[in-house]
């Protein structure tokens, strides 16, 4: 039985220009895409739904504007179907606290989205704050993942503090060190059941890495995501539909676990 019939939903892509140090203008344009194109890239392999954050309020590291990345992402993300956002929260930049208490409002605000490595500041310092923040609304928060200020070990004190925040540890196979199983192990020592991982990196593209992953931390705790446009949206759309796992895998990764994982905020968007 093939997945490609699956309306998939993608927990995380981008929209916007890639301003990246030392990354030159053909590869920088290869990876810039505005909302509209991000959505249509979607479609075209049935992707219902993308979540995104907007590249510019994420880079380039440490100069990136999180609150007018925040404030475009609002006037765009409303006016183009099949996409959904999260709302970045930055410690630096006090000011996304109070946009994101106005945002999360928003129905096509669905959770909050934390990046240390871009914004520069170690999470094991701000956790705490930003988890109890987040708790005030029951938030999903997708986390980049995998580099020193951003280590998977380092959000798992704070989730498993804040049982009612859903954390995706993004990028399963990111390891600043080399190491492949760094989401995997941070998602098997969480305590409470509400730490995930998800598939947005060039390293999904690893045989056997997803298929490692579901086997070691379950299907249900494993979530489909692109990194868009950084990242060719079929491309990583194939890796599972054409992973060696079972279909009813698949399709837990694909939609269902996005689905159970959000709730509300995502049910009133599909059918």
């Amino acid at each position: 039985m093939s997945t490609l019939g699956i309306q998939a939903i993608d927990v995380h892509g981008h929209y916007g220009d890639y301003v990246v140090e030392g990354t030159g203008p053909h590869a920088s344009w290869c990876m810039t895409a505005d909302g509209p194109t991000v959505a249509q890239r979607a479609k075209a392999c049935n992707i219902q739904w993308t979540i995104v954050s907007p590249t510019l309020g994420l880079f380039p590291r440490g100069k990136a504007d999180a609150v007018a990345g925040n404030a475009e992402a609002a006037s765009v993300v409303p006016k183009t179907p099949g996409l959904l956002q999260y709302v970045i929260v930055n410690p630096l930049q006090p000011a996304t606290y109070d946009q994101a208490r106005l945002m999360l409002k928003n129905p096509t605000c669905v959770g909050i989205k934390l990046h240390p490595e871009e914004h520069r500041y170690p999470i094991r310092e701000h956790g705490d704050k930003l988890y109890a923040f987040a708790a005030e609304f029951n938030a999903v928060i997708l986390v980049h993942s995998g580099e020193q200020l951003s280590l998977p070990d380092d959000y798992i004190p704070f989730a498993d503090a804040y049982p009612t925040t859903r954390t995706i540890l993004a990028h399963i196979g990111c390891g600043w060190n080399g190491d492949r199983t760094l989401q995997a192990r941070a998602v098997q020592k969480s305590k409470k059941g509400n730490v995930v991982t998800d598939t947005s990196s060039m390293m999904s593209m690893l045989p056997r890495n997803i298929e490692w992953t579901v086997e070691q931390v379950g299907a249900d705790r494993v979530l489909f995501g692109t990194d868009t446009p950084l990242y060719s949206t079929p491309m990583q759309r194939a890796r599972i539909d054409y992973a060696e796992i079972p279909d009813d895998q698949k399709r837990l990764i694909l939609r269902d676990n996005a689905l159970r994982l959000f709730g509300d905020k995502l049910r009133p968007h599909v059918s």
